[in-house]
């Protein structure tokens, strides 16, 4: 049974910094892509972030390039979320996913619970 589990959401001031983490268990964690989609009070869930299996390639909304990072440590099959210079805007539940590469959901066949992120102006 894979599992994913989100950590690391909060409150925070606009312009400060975040770093999300998401233990998978279940599956080969390396042999999958992760991402990190998010969903706004009223709006569906988007993408924000992709990652190879081996860490290679990475992708970004164009929302957030310049300011996340995703990374991933594949010996502690977690994923990371490296959120600086955050904005109002960046509020939201954060979700990560594990399936094959894309910035679409239906790439993503398995998904944690989610944490919140909250930034105050």
């Amino acid at each position: 049974q894979v599992q994913l589990v989100e950590s690391g959401g909060g409150l925070v001031q606009a312009g400060g910094s975040l770093r999300l983490s998401c233990a998978a268990s279940g599956r080969t964690f390396s042999g999958y892509a992760m991402a990190w989609f998010r969903q706004a009070p009223g709006k569906e869930r988007v993408f924000v972030a992709a990652i190879s299996g081996g860490g290679r390639y990475t992708s970004y909304a164009d929302s957030v390039k310049g300011r996340f990072a995703i990374s991933r440590d594949n010996a502690k099959n977690t994923v990371y979320l490296q959120m600086n210079g955050l904005k109002p805007e960046d509020t939201a539940v954060y979700y990560c996913g594990t399936g094959s590469w894309g910035n679409s959901e239906r790439s993503y066949d398995y998904w944690g619970q989610g944490t919140q992120v909250t930034v105050a102006s």
